[in-house]
């Protein structure tokens, strides 16, 4: 008997394009396996050039599903870049944005892209596994969960005017004041949203507690933990220092986001475009860490708003205080954000500056190089722009979400792959357990590829038998 290779491709509910190999060994179980990021996007190298404050809508185009994310961390860059400190009004108004973002992308993967797995089955036959499936099995459900979407997706629109590539931040504040009418609009439908919410929570807990076996073998591993934190440890989405914990939850470095670089760095392999940074004091593997909202929560002591503290409380008592491993966790994390989200809508809704018409500081004290950090949906986000006098950039570097997680995705579809796969009958099910291990994370692979220079091509020729013939490169 021959090994053999099975290739998933695409890996399907995720945004962007990845394949998954899986090596099999002649006894029909898992030697390794591999998470293949197949597609390439040069928008750090096809910036350069451009003048910075037009970079809020250039990279928003990256992504259609968090445009929102890199049009504010851009926006960050330019004012640090520029020296251009935005009114308080202006910060409150793009983090009521980022909030609409937070709610429609985790509404919309938790319900639309991993619910299908959680609500259906993993081994559901993949023609009824997806939102037509879900539409059939639970109509009012789904109607719901397209509701929530629709609220995070409404306050876009409402400040950036249109609900995908917004144009709304610029560097120094906001083009645009909120009136009481659009305010008044925002919140009255927070209470369906929250109620909505409330039955994903009630899901996912109900779904754990049968499913707990496989909670707690499915890609469970130690990693540090990435984000940014409030001045008290708490959760934060928009702004702050960035704060890094150790496998054991004890805080390793805390460090404004300009320092970056001091403190992580990026490998490659070979096998993909996309980058695994780790932490520089203990080197690759050894630093590798997670961000996200499993990250995210693991680095929050509390949580500014009482219902998701409440359900914050609750996930620290998983692993008894000690940072949560499980990587099918990510999906209750997300749902406790999302909930935050909504609660923060109605905190800065509340704030009497939200309608302020102070909006935009014109006053420049330029510096020729900024950073911008941000906690997208799918973790932190980082812009680092450096322009000549003119304001022409000269370099920029993005380390973006999914890069972060990088290293746990790959590990987690080993991992899923030699727990679940086997054969001579390699079932359905049991390689879309190993897409749900990416899923988990919520990938957001178009935002996540970059190269300087020159993009290499390795082509392999590979014999009947699966021996490699040859292989030739272009570096």
């Amino acid at each position: 008997m021959t090994a053999r290779k099975i290739t998933i491709e695409p890996v399907t509910r995720i945004e962007g394009h990845a394949k998954v190999t899986i090596h099999m060994k002649e006894d029909n179980t898992v030697d390794r396996a591999y998470m293949h990021v197949n597609e390439f996007r040069g928008f750090e190298k096809f910036c350069e050039g451009r003048l910075y404050f037009e970079m809020p809508q250039i990279t928003a185009r990256i992504c259609g599903i968090c445009p929102v994310s890199h049009h504010l961390a851009a926006a960050k860059a330019g004012d640090a870049l520029s020296g251009q400190t935005p009114p308080r009004p202006a910060n409150l108004l793009r983090e009521l944005m980022h909030m609409g973002q937070v709610i429609q992308s985790h509404g919309m993967h938790f319900f639309e892209l991993a619910g299908p797995d959680l609500l259906l089955g993993f081994d559901a036959n993949p023609e009824t596994r997806n939102i037509i499936g879900l539409i059939n099995a639970n109509p009012d459900l789904t109607v719901k969960a397209v509701q929530l979407r629709k609220f995070g997706q409404e306050i876009i629109k409402t400040l950036g005017g249109r609900r995908i590539h917004p144009v709304f931040a610029i560097p120094g504040g906001v083009n645009k004041a909120l009136t009481l009418q659009e305010r008044d609009d925002i919140l009255k439908n927070s209470d369906a949203a929250i109620a909505t919410l409330r039955i994903g929570l009630q899901i996912i807990k109900d779904w754990a507690q049968k499913n707990m076996e496989d909670i707690n073998k499915f890609a469970v591993f130690p990693t540090g933990y990435f984000g940014l934190t409030t001045p008290d440890n708490g959760l934060e989405l928009y702004d702050g220092d960035i704060r890094l914990i150790g496998r054991d939850g004890a805080q390793l470095e805390r460090f404004p986001v300009a320092n970056y670089l001091d403190h992580i760095q990026e490998h490659v392999e070979p096998w993909s475009y996309l980058k695994f940074p780790f932490y520089k004091k203990m080197g690759y593997p050894d630093g590798v860490y997670r961000v996200g909202p499993l990250g995210r929560l693991n680095l929050a002591e509390k949580i500014d708003t009482p219902l998701a503290n409440d359900e914050l409380k609750i996930f620290k008592s998983l692993n008894k205080g000690k940072p949560v491993e499980n990587t099918l966790y990510y999906h209750y994390a997300r749902l406790i954000e999302c909930l935050f989200a909504v609660e923060r809508v109605s905190v800065l809704c509340a704030d009497p500056d939200i309608l302020s018409t102070d909006i935009l500081n014109t006053r420049k004290d330029f510096k020729g190089h900024g950073v911008g950090v941000i906690e997208a949906p799918r973790g932190t986000l980082i812009h680092d722009y450096t322009a000549d006098e003119g304001g022409k950039l000269l370099k920029v570097n993005l380390i973006v979400s999914t890069g972060h997680n990088n290293w746990a995705m790959s590990n987690a579809v080993e991992s899923v792959a030699k727990t679940y796969v086997m054969g001579p009958n390699v079932q359905e099910g049991m390689l879309n357990r190993v897409e749900a291990a990416i899923r988990a994370y919520d990938p957001c692979l178009s935002c996540s590829t970059h190269a300087v220079g020159q993009m290499p091509i390795q082509l392999d020729i590979v014999a009947p038998d699966g021996s490699l013939v040859k292989t030739l490169t272009r570096d």
